[in-house]
C-alpha cells in the first residue's frame, strides 16, 4: 500500500513538472521564435496603393492607413479582432527612414544616406489624390522627433474638408525579451515583467500630444504603458506582445486593436463593424 502510494505521489510529481516545462517550452518559443516580417507585412503589402471602389452605401467607410511597419501593425490589429471588416481599407507605405511628412524642405531632415531611397519612395504628395477620397485617415509610424514637430504643419497641409476624419497613431516601442530572464519567473512575475522603451518615446509623444487635437492623436504608449517609461513585455494570456521589441506577435496585435478600438476615439468607426 506504502508503494503504491509513493508510486502514485511520484507519478504526480512528474506530471506536474512535465506540465511546468510545457509552458516554460512555449513561453521560450514564443520569445525565441520571430514571427519574422511575413506575418507583419502581409495584410498591408496586399492592399496598398489598391484604389477605392465607388460605392452607394453612405456607412461603408473609405479608410486609408499610411506609414511604416507600424502602420502594419496597426492594420493587422484590425484584422485580428475583426474590426472594420464593413469598410474599404487600403494602404500606403512610407518608410520610418523618410518619415509622414508633407512641407517644404523635408529632404533637409533626412539623412544622407536616406535619400536615395526616399526620393524614390511614396509620400504624402503622391497619396494625395487618394487622400482627398478618404473618409478616414490613418497615419501611424515609428515617429521621429523632426516628423513629431512639423505634424500639425503636415496635417494643415493635406487640406482635408470638414467631412474627412484623420488619426495620429502614436510612437510605441516595448524591447526585446531576453529568454533567459523570463525561464525562471512565475506567471505572476511575468505578467509584471516590464521593459524600458526607447528613451525618445516619451518625448515625442508628448510634442504630438501638446500640438495636435485631442481628437486627431492617440497615445498608445500612455494606454499601453502607462505615463512611464517601461512597457509590459506580456498580455494578461502570458503571450509575448511584441516578438522583437518593434513589431506586434499576432496575439500582441489582437490585444492592442482591443484597447485601441474600445478604449480610443476609434471605436466610433467600428459602430457598423
Amino acid at each position: 500500500m506504502k508503494i503504491c502510494l509513493i508510486l502514485i505521489l511520484l507519478f504526480t510529481v512528474l506530471d506536474v513538472d512535465d506540465v511546468f516545462a510545457d509552458e516554460k517550452n512555449t513561453l521560450a518559443k514564443q520569445v525565441t521564435q520571430k514571427t519574422k516580417g511575413e506575418y507583419v507585412r502581409k495584410r498591408f503589402l496586399k492592399l496598398m496603393k489598391q484604389p477605392f471602389v465607388a460605392n452607394e452605401n453612405p456607412q461603408q467607410k473609405k479608410i486609408l492607413i499610411i506609414g511604416d511597419s507600424h502602420a502594419q501593425d496597426f492594420l493587422n490589429a484590425i484584422f485580428e479582432n475583426n474590426y472594420l471588416s464593413n469598410h474599404q481599407i487600403k494602404t500606403r507605405y512610407i518608410p520610418t527612414r523618410c518619415q509622414i511628412a508633407l512641407g517644404e524642405q523635408i529632404q533637409n531632415h533626412w539623412l544622407d544616406e536616406d535619400k536615395k531611397l526616399c526620393n524614390k519612395s511614396d509620400n504624402l504628395a503622391l497619396a494625395r489624390p487618394q487622400i482627398n477620397q478618404a473618409d478616414v485617415i490613418i497615419l501611424a509610424a515609428f515617429w521621429r522627433k523632426w516628423a513629431a514637430v512639423m505634424l500639425q504643419e503636415t496635417i494643415k497641409n493635406l487640406q482635408l474638408n470638414s467631412n474627412q476624419q484623420i488619426y495620429v497613431i502614436g510612437r510605441r516601442s516595448f524591447r526585446t525579451v531576453n529568454p533567459s530572464d523570463t525561464f525562471n519567473l512565475t506567471n505572476t512575475q511575468l505578467k509584471q515583467l516590464r521593459n524600458p522603451v526607447d528613451e525618445n518615446q516619451i518625448e515625442i509623444n508628448n510634442i504630438m500630444q501638446s500640438t495636435l487635437d485631442k481628437n486627431i492623436f492617440i497615445n498608445v504608449h500612455n494606454l499601453l504603458c502607462g505615463k512611464v517609461n517601461t512597457c509590459p513585455a506580456f498580455t494578461d494570456d502570458l503571450t509575448l506582445i511584441s516578438f522583437d521589441g518593434g513589431h506586434l506577435s499576432q496575439d500582441g496585435a489582437r490585444f492592442f486593436g482591443r484597447i485601441l478600438f474600445e478604449q480610443t476615439q476609434l471605436r466610433s468607426l467600428i459602430k457598423y463593424r
